[in-house]
C-alpha cells in the first residue's frame, strides 16, 4: 500500500516538530509520535486568509490540514501557507460524493461524479497530498444494493488510469450510507478493485467513530489491516444514542465516548499502522482546536 515506511515517517515527524518549535516558540516535541494529526479545513474558525488558517492549525498542535475538492483550492496560496506554517496537506475530501453519488441511476450524474473525482485527484497531487477520501456509493430504497456495488466499482475502475498516473490513492470512508456494512465486505470490495493492478490504488480512510453505531473499530481495523491508508477521528456514545436519539451519539468529545481507544490503539499497532489521523468534529477557535489536538494525543497515547 502507498504510504510512509516507519523510517520516513519518523524522520518527517521529528523534522516537522523541530520546525514548529523554532518557528513559533512553542516547544511541543513529543516522544516517538506514531500518529500525525490533521483536521478538516472547515473546522478552523478565524483567519481571513488561508495562511492565517494554517497558522492557527499549527499553533493548535496539528501537523496537516485536509482540503475539500472540487472547491476553491488556490494552489499557489495553499503552497505558500504550507511553506509558512510547516504543515502538510495529506489529502483532500471529495466534496460531491453525497450530492452526485457514483451509483446514481442517471448516467449524466454519474459522469459528473467522475469529473469531480478527476478534479479532486489532480488537486490532491498539486498540493502534495497522497489520497482522496471518497464515499463510493449511497444505498437507499430506490437504489438496490447490487446495482450500487456494480455501478460504484465501474466508476472506480474508470479512475484507475489517472490515479495511477498521479500516484494518488482513492481511500474509501465508512459512513452511514447503507453500503459495505461489514469489514469482510469492505476488504473484499477494495481487493476486487486492486486485483490485477501493478500497484494498489484503493484503500480505506477508516473513520473510527462512525463505525461504533453498528460495529467495533478494533474488528474493522484488524480486518482491513494494511488497506487502511488514513484515519478519521471522532467519538460516539451508544448510551447517548439509545437515550437521546441516533445522531446524539456524536455529542461527546474525543476520548469521552465508547470507541474503546485502548483497543483501537492495540489493533492499530497490531496491523502496523503509522500515519495520518484527521479530526472530524465541531471546530472553532485556537483554544477549541488546541483541545481537540490534545485529546487526539491522549487517545493515541502520545501526549
Amino acid at each position: 500500500m502507498t504510504g510512509f515506511d516507519r523510517r520516513t515517517f519518523m524522520g518527517l515527524t521529528i523534522a516537522g516538530a523541530a520546525g514548529l518549535a523554532l518557528g513559533n516558540g512553542v516547544s511541543t516535541i513529543r516522544r516517538d509520535p506514531w500518529i500525525r494529526k490533521a483536521l478538516k479545513v472547515g473546522m478552523i474558525a478565524g483567519g481571513e486568509t488561508l495562511a492565517e488558517k494554517f497558522a492557527i492549525a499549527r499553533d493548535a498542535g496539528f501537523d496537516g490540514i485536509e482540503l475539500d475538492s472540487p472547491g476553491p483550492i488556490d494552489r499557489p496560496a495553499v503552497l505558500r501557507a504550507m511553506e509558512a506554517s510547516g504543515l502538510s496537506v495529506p489529502g483532500v475530501v471529495l466534496s460531491t460524493h453525497w450530492s452526485k453519488p457514483f451509483n446514481h441511476p442517471d448516467a449524466g450524474v454519474r459522469a459528473e461524479a467522475d469529473a469531480a473525482l478527476e478534479i479532486a485527484l489532480r488537486d490532491c497531487k498539486s498540493v502534495g497530498g497522497t489520497s482522496v477520501l471518497v464515499v463510493p456509493a449511497v444505498v437507499n430504497q430506490s437504489m438496490p444494493y447490487a446495482d450500487a456495488y456494480r455501478l460504484s466499482q465501474e466508476a472506480m475502475r474508470r479512475a484507475v488510469p489517472l490515479a495511477g498516473e498521479l500516484g494518488v490513492s482513492i481511500a474509501f470512508e465508512n459512513v452511514w450510507n447503507n453500503f459495505l456494512l461489514s469489514p469482510l465486505e469492505a476488504a473484499r470490495y477494495c481487493d476486487e478493485l486492486n486485483d490485477g493492478l501493478e500497484k494498489p490504488v484503493f484503500g480505506w480512510h477508516f473513520d473510527i467513530g462512525n463505525i461504533v453505531n453498528y460495529g467495533w473499530p478494533e474488528q474493522w481495523i484488524e480486518t482491513l489491516g494494511e488497506r487502511i491508508l488514513k484515519l478519521d477521528v471522532k467519538d460516539f456514545s451508544r448510551t447517548k444514542r439509545n437515550e437521546e436519539g441516533l445522531w446524539k451519539g456524536f455529542g461527546v468529545e474525543i476520548g469521552d465516548g465508547e470507541c474503546g481507544w485502548e483497543r483501537v490503539r492495540a489493533s492499530l499497532n497490531k496491523v502496523g499502522y503509522r500515519g495520518w489521523a484527521a479530526a472530524e468534529v465541531g471546530g472553532g477557535d485556537l483554544e477549541r482546536l488546541t483541545d481537540i489536538a490534545r485529546r487526539m494525543d491522549r487517545v493515541f497515547d502520545q501526549a
